[in-house]
C-alpha cells in the first residue's frame, strides 16, 4: 500500500490535501448533547422519537467544566455539538468552543453570536422548501428557513445542512439557490423516515431523483457546496464496496458502552475515542444518532463520512478510488475548519472536478439502465 500512496501523491493536488489533513493531525472525537431542551418538535427527530430527553442535562455549571477537564486529559480535541437546541446553551458551546475543534447543528431560529464565537463552524438545518420545511420543522406554522436565512445572512461560519426527502427533488435547486444567495454554503444530508409517516418522506422510496440534483448543483455552484457526489452515493445507496450500511459496519458508535462490546470485535473498524455523549454528560447512546434506531432509516452523513474515512484500505486501488477517499477525508476537515477554511474552499471547484468524473459519469450510467431501478440498500 505504501508504494501506492507514494505514486498517488506525486499528484501536486492530491499531496497538497493530504499534507494539510497530516499536518493537522487525528481527530479524537466525541458527539455531546449540550442540552435535553429544544425549541420546536421536527417530525422524525431523533433525539425525541427515543426519549433522549429523559438524560437532563447538569445544571450545576462545575459538572459541565469537569466534564470539560475529563475529555481534555482523555486526548479529546474535536465536539460536535447538538442537542436539543445548543443556542439554548451559548454559555456551555461557548466553554467547549474555548477548548476544542467544535461543530455546532442549529435549527436557525435563535441566532449564535459573532463575537465569541468568530471562527466556530455553524450548521443550520433546512429540510426542504419554506412549505416542506414549515410542515416537518414549524408544526404547519412556522417559518424556520426564512428566519434563519435571516439569523444568519453573509455569515462567515455558515453551512446549511440540508436534509433531502425522497418526494421532493423537486425542491433543491430552489433551496440551494436561496442559501447560497444568502452568502452561505451547503452541505446535505438525506432524511431517514423512522417515524414511518411514508409519502414523500419514505425513504424506501429511493434517492436516485435527489442525487441527481445534488450533482446538478454540484455543477452550478461548485465553491459552495461541501459534499462529493461520492459522499452522497455512498450515503443515499447505503453501499461502499462490498458492504451494506448498518450496525455492524458503523464506525460511529461509543465505544464505552457496553451495548457494543460484540459489534466492536467483529474486525470492522471503529472510532476508537468516539463517544456520544447524552446531555446528563456521564452516560452515552450507542451511536451517535441514537440508542435502539433502525439503522435501515439512517442516512446521517456524519457517521457515513466516518465509515469512508476509516476504510482507506479499500480506496487504494487506484488513483480515483484514492481521490475519493482523500477528498472525503479533506472536506470533513474543511466543513469543520480543522484546516484554514478560506484557503480551504477555494479547492472546492477542484474536488468536485476530480471526484465528478467518476461519481456523476456512473449516476448517468445508471440513469440510461432500464427498469427495474435501485432497490433501497438497507433493507435486509
Amino acid at each position: 500500500m505504501a508504494g501506492q500512496l507514494k505514486e498517488y501523491l506525486q499528484d501536486p493536488f492530491l499531496n497538497q490535501m493530504y499534507s494539510q489533513i497530516r499536518q493537522a493531525g487525528p481527530l479524537k472525537s466525541i458527539l455531546v448533547d449540550i442540552t435535553h431542551v429544544c425549541n420546536i418538535r421536527c417530525q422524525g427527530c431523533y433525539f425525541f422519537a427515543e426519549e433522549m430527553d429523559k438524560n437532563k442535562a447538569p445544571r450545576d455549571e462545575a459538572e459541565f467544566d469537569a466534564f470539560i477537564e475529563r475529555e481534555k486529559a482523555r486526548g479529546t480535541n474535536f465536539v460536535s455539538v447538538a442537542g436539543g437546541e445548543p443556542s439554548l446553551m451559548l454559555n456551555r458551546v461557548k466553554k467547549i468552543y474555548d477548548n476544542f475543534w467544535i461543530m455546532v447543528v442549529t435549527n436557525g431560529l435563535r441566532r449564535i453570536p459573532y463575537e465569541g464565537f468568530e471562527n466556530m463552524p455553524i450548521a443550520v438545518s433546512v429540510w426542504g422548501d419554506h412549505e416542506t420545511d414549515k410542515v416537518l420543522r414549524g408544526s404547519g406554522k412556522r417559518d424556520i428557513f426564512a428566519r434563519g436565512l435571516q439569523n444568519y445572512k453573509d455569515d462567515p461560519r455558515v453551512l446549511w445542512y440540508y436534509t433531502t426527502t425522497t418526494g421532493n427533488a423537486h425542491q433543491i435547486e430552489a433551496v440551494v439557490e436561496e442559501c447560497v444567495a444568502n452568502g452561505n454554503y451547503v452541505l446535505f444530508n438525506f432524511y431517514g423516515d423512522l417515524s414511518h409517516q411514508g409519502g414523500n418522506i419514505d425513504h424506501q422510496r429511493g434517492f436516485e431523483e435527489v442525487r441527481r440534483q445534488i450533482n446538478r448543483m454540484i455543477e452550478r455552484y461548485p465553491d459552495r457546496i461541501l459534499l462529493s457526489s461520492y459522499i452522497s452515493q455512498v450515503v443515499s445507496s447505503g453501499r461502499l464496496y462490498n458492504e451494506n450500511w448498518g450496525y455492524e459496519v458503523c464506525c460511529s458508535l461509543s465505544a464505552d458502552n457496553e451495548i457494543n462490546r460484540e459489534r466492536l470485535q467483529n474486525g470492522k473498524p471503529y472510532n476508537l475515542h468516539f463517544r456520544a455523549y447524552n446531555p446528563n454528560l456521564t452516560s452515552t447512546r450507542r451511536c451517535c444518532i441514537g440508542e435502539a434506531r433502525d439503522c435501515s432509516t439512517c442516512y446521517d452523513v456524519w457517521a457515513h463520512f466516518s465509515w469512508i474515512m476509516l476504510n482507506m484500505k479499500a480506496h487504494v486501488n487506484s488513483k480515483q478510488e484514492f481521490t475519493n477517499w482523500l477528498t472525503t477525508m479533506y472536506l470533513f476537515y474543511l466543513i469543520n475548519r480543522i484546516i484554514d477554511f478560506e484557503a480551504g474552499v477555494k479547492l472546492l471547484p477542484q474536488i468536485h472536478q476530480r471526484v465528478s468524473g467518476d461519481s456523476i459519469a456512473l449516476e448517468k450510467f445508471k440513469m440510461r439502465l432500464p427498469l427495474p431501478q435501485e432497490q433501497p440498500a438497507l433493507n435486509w
